[in-house]
Formats: C-alpha cells, sequence, structure tokens
C-alpha cells in the first residue's frame, strides 16, 4: 500500500502547490473542488446554481452561463480558502474539467456555435438513434452525440454542412482553458463508440458509418486520452477566461476532461471489472464495469468506459429527483405559508424518515418522475405524474415511498435486463445528494437492484471531486488508476452497507410491475397534455445534483 501523507498544513500544501482543482459543470450545480494532491483531502470548495431552459423544443444552456458560471464557482472557491486557511490561491498542482456527457456542441470552421447547446436530455433523435444502432451494430442511446449530428443530417437542417468540429460540454470547456482539442476516453465514448482495446474511436464502426453516410466524422472528433494522460496546459487567455480578476496563473497542466459519469465512477473507487455505482441527479444512471462483453444488443443499455478505457454497461435515465425535489418544495412551502418555516433539509430528512413507515409496495400507489423523455422505457416526452386507485392506501408514508422508488424505477428496469444476461456486480456505491439522508434512499435503493449498496465518506463533493481526483493523478500515472483509488485515494475511507431487505425487495416488486404497466398512462398523457413549450426546469435546487 503506498498511502501518502500531506506536505504541510493546507496553508503549505496550497502555497506549494501540491494541489488539485476539479471543476465539474453538473446538470444544476457547477463545483469547484480543490484537494490535496497527496491525500485527495478537501481544502476548498465553491459552486454556482444555474438550471436549463426548455427553448424552441429543446433543452440547453447558454454558453455565457457556463462561463459566468464557471467564474462564479472558482471565486466562491478563492474566498473559500482564504476563509479557512488564510490563503488565496493563484496556481495549482493540476487542474481538470468535468460536465454532463453526451449532447451536441457544433462548431464551424471558425470556431462559431452553430446552434444552440443540445444537452444530454433532449429526446428529439430518435429516428437517428434507430438508424445508426442497425447501421452500427450497437446500440446508439439519443443523447450520444452522434445521434444529435445524424438527426440533424437528417432533418435537412443548415447547419450540418458547415459542421467543422462537435465536442461535450467539458471538451468545449477545456478547449478553451488550453487549446487542446481533446477529450477523456470515458467522457469520448458518449459521443461515438469506442475500442477499448486501443482506447480510441471503434475505427470499424467508423468505417461503417463512412459507408452510410459518405461522411468521415474522424476530423469532426476531439483526440482520444486515457486517464494520466498530458491533456495541455492552461493559457494566458485560459486563465483570464476563469479568473477575469487576473491573479490565476497560466501554465498548470490539465487532465483529460471527463463526463460526469466518469468522474462518478472515480468517486465511488468504481472502475474495476464487477464494481459499479449509482449516481442520482437530475437524471440517475447506473454504471458496472464489465468483466466481458454482453451477449446481446439492449436499447435500454449503451456501452462507455471508465477514465481508464474499461468497458462499462450504462443504464442511463433522464429523469432523477427533480420531480421528488418538487414534491419536498411543496412541503417546504407549507410550513412558510403556516408561519412555521422549516429549513429545506429538515423538510427532506422528515419526509425520508416518513417514507421508512410505509407500507413495503407503497401501498398501491405509483410515481412516475418524467419531467423529460424517457427513452429507456419509450417515452419522447416527460409528464411527471402520481397516481392512486381508489383503494389504494393514501398515507404520507406512503406518498413519499413512492416518489422515492419512483426514482429508481426505470434504473431498476435497465438493470433487470443486465441481471437477465448474467452480469455479476460485487458491488455498488451510490452518491448524490439523494442519499444524504442516512438509512433511506440506500435501503430503497438496496430493495430495487436486489444487491447490497455502499455509501461512503468520500464521495460528498461528487464529480468536482472526482475530476480533481483525476488530475491530482498525472502524477502517479505509473500505475493502474484502479491500484491508485484503491491504495492511496480510498484507503482507510469508511463505508456504510445496507443489504437488501427481503421485504422491501419484494414489496418494490410489486411497486415496479405496478410501474411497467402504469407506463400507458404515461404515454397517454404525453398525447392528451402538450406543453407550454419554453421553460425552465421547474423543479428547485433541492439536493439533486449528483455532482
Amino acid at each position: 500500500m503506498t498511502v501518502r501523507r500531506s506536505s504541510g498544513t493546507a496553508a503549505e500544501v496550497i502555497a506549494r502547490n501540491r494541489t488539485a482543482l476539479g471543476i465539474e459543470l453538473g446538470s444544476t450545480r457547477i463545483k469547484a473542488c480543490l484537494i490535496d494532491a497527496d491525500t485527495a483531502e478537501v481544502l476548498a470548495t465553491g459552486s454556482h446554481t444555474w438550471e436549463n431552459s426548455f427553448v424552441d423544443g429543446r433543452w440547453t444552456y447558454p454558453l455565457e452561463e457556463v462561463w459566468s458560471g464557471l467564474q462564479a464557482a472558482y471565486a466562491a472557491l478563492v474566498d473559500d480558502a482564504q476563509e479557512r486557511h488564510g490563503i488565496r490561491p493563484s496556481s495549482f498542482g493540476a487542474i481538470g474539467i468535468s460536465a454532463m456527457m453526451h449532447g451536441y456542441l457544433a462548431f464551424d470552421a471558425d470556431g462559431t456555435l452553430l446552434v444552440p447547446f443540445r444537452t444530454w436530455r433532449n429526446t428529439s433523435t430518435g429516428e437517428a438513434s434507430v438508424e445508426l444502432t442497425q447501421v452500427l451494430g450497437v446500440n446508439i442511446p439519443q443523447r450520444w452525440s452522434v445521434a444529435h449530428l445524424h438527426q440533424a443530417a437528417l432533418d435537412g437542417e443548415s447547419h450540418v454542412a458547415d459542421v467543422a468540429s462537435i465536442t461535450t460540454l467539458a471538451g468545449y470547456v477545456h478547449e478553451r482553458l488550453t487549446g487542446r482539442t481533446v477529450l477523456g476516453v470515458g467522457d469520448a465514448s458518449g459521443m461515438f463508440p469506442i475500442d477499448s482495446a486501443t482506447i480510441d474511436y471503434d475505427e470499424r464502426l467508423l468505417q461503417a458509418y463512412r459507408d452510410h453516410t459518405g461522411r468521415d466524422l474522424r476530423p469532426l472528433l476531439p483526440a482520444v486520452l486515457p486517464a494520466g494522460a498530458d491533456a495541455g496546459a492552461l493559457t494566458p487567455e485560459g486563465a483570464a477566461l476563469l479568473d477575469p480578476t487576473g491573479a490565476l496563473q497560466p501554465g498548470i497542466p490539465l487532465c483529460p476532461p471527463e463526463g460526469d459519469a466518469g468522474t462518478g465512477m472515480v468517486a465511488t473507487n468504481s472502475v474495476a471489472p464487477l464494481t459499479g455505482n449509482v449516481s442520482a441527479g437530475t437524471s440517475i444512471f447506473a454504471m458496472v464495469v464489465l468483466e466481458k462483453p454482453l451477449p446481446t444488443v439492449h436499447e435500454e443499455l449503451d456501452l462507455v468506459t471508465t477514465p481508464a478505457g474499461a468497458t462499462v454497461a450504462m443504464v442511463h435515465c433522464n429523469n432523477g429527483a427533480s420531480e421528488l425535489g418538487a414534491w419536498a418544495a411543496l412541503f417546504h412551502r407549507f410550513t412558510v405559508a403556516n408561519g412555521q418555516f422549516v429549513d429545506e433539509d429538515q423538510v427532506f430528512a422528515t419526509l425520508f424518515a416518513e417514507a421508512l413507515q410505509g407500507d413495503p409496495d407503497a401501498g398501491g400507489l405509483l410515481a412516475y418522475n418524467h419531467l423529460a423523455g424517457e427513452p429507456v422505457v419509450g417515452l419522447d416526452q416527460g409528464r411527471p405524474l402520481f397516481v392512486r386507485t381508489p383503494d389504494a392506501s393514501f398515507t404520507l408514508a406512503n406518498v413519499m415511498r413512492a416518489q422515492i422508488y419512483g426514482v429508481f424505477g426505470t434504473l431498476a428496469l435497465g438493470m433487470r435486463i443486465l441481471a437477465d444476461d448474467g452480469v455479476r456486480i460485487e458491488r455498488m456505491f451510490a452518491h448524490g445528494g439523494l442519499f444524504r439522508t442516512a438509512g433511506v434512499a440506500q435501503r430503497f435503493l438496496a430493495a430495487a437492484l436486489d444487491t447490497p449498496v455502499d455509501v461512503g465518506d468520500l464521495a460528498a463533493e461528487g464529480g468536482a471531486w472526482g475530476i480533481a481526483v483525476l488530475a491530482a493523478y498525472l502524477d502517479q500515472a505509473d500505475r493502474p488508476l484502479a491500484a491508485y483509488l484503491d491504495e492511496t485515494v480510498f484507503a482507510g475511507a469508511s463505508v456504510v452497507t445496507a443489504e437488501p431487505d427481503p421485504t422491501d425487495v419484494a414489496g418494490f416488486a410489486a411497486y415496479l410491475d405496478r410501474y411497467r404497466a402504469g407506463l400507458a398512462i404515461e404515454a397517454a398523457a404525453i398525447t392528451a397534455l402538450p406543453t407550454q413549450g419554453t421553460s425552465q426546469d421547474p423543479s428547485p435546487d433541492l439536493k439533486k445534483d449528483a455532482s
């Protein structure tokens, strides 16, 4: 074991640049996390809240909000370091950028954005997804970058002829900071399929795409890098973008930019075969590192990679804890209206504790958290619904248990496909704000997956901490990433394990049977209840962002 010790006090570590800065652009928060590069201990944090907008039928974020948000999160981190340790950092040992995976950022040869950023949350690429899955012989989900590009071509969008490059949000920010057009292999695996043997885009599938479309995709895609590789350094222009005050110094090395799925794997020490993690935020997804290829192609599953390039089966659900947050906000507002203000965190804790008193099957109640479309269950739009029969047990405990079960419903359907394919999981780690209330969501997830679920103390800062760890790994890349995490970062970490309770397992299975049958209600609601066209995500920022 090669556990390292800090090189001094926090102030000394910061002054000597024995640090790593991680920044992750999540769905609802942009978070910055500064760690001791030797111990992975968190030294300072900063964050900025933002929301996606639904404009002209698509989920998006304006790029100007990317930079204002990054600057705000970075400034908050510097202030936090000053307050905690009496020092304002002006340089770091390394920096890492992470963001929501997938989506579509298309630029012309001059670097001009051709259409507004289309995020992973959009479900408007169904035709392209089906066609590319058939042509390539692997599942190409709707949120993947190549599906967005191909759908734009199928729709005859005029900008397609001018596309000179496409990238992800992390890749875009990294390029602006360093001048390098690269991606970590995990993030790249959400753009186009990766060959884990070469740690690069699958050349056979690139050729199949060329044969089908007549277009060479490789020149449009960022170069692929594994964890630990040199991904460039902060330029003077990049430093000014991140810190307009001019205090931040250029020349800092950056690790390959990664997606939030990859940083979640790092933050939960889930990069070795037979390990997995569930990340619950605005979306919810499970990642399982495979020991062998899946026997069949499933449209509910996609194959991505760890930041080191190992193949991962991913069950990605567009809808996570946002609807649950909206219900909690409703009860919070009741306390305000009643003149008995209760803190938002306490509202969550109270409602979660009440859910433990509910019936194992949630008393016959049913909750759908679909604010957006959900391709895993074949829905191209979302309609959050709460449904009960007249004879259901309509209690607060059952309402809240149904809502928490609803967060895991679509995920559980996808995970059952993996189980049917014989995929083994020795350890499942959960992270995200949903699991901060001890002993509730963790217990229900164990029931939903019928497998032990771990929650640990090092994942509190989520993906921002994970990408900081990947930045610190730059000077440790002489050993495998899994070994570095096991022997250095997570050595001695405390973990709480929830074993599946047989009564809960049976209760959730009954709930899931109703959930599957009730999807017909969801489909009917999409037809009967049109959306208004332009809005922001209506759910509040209540402990729902996995990052």
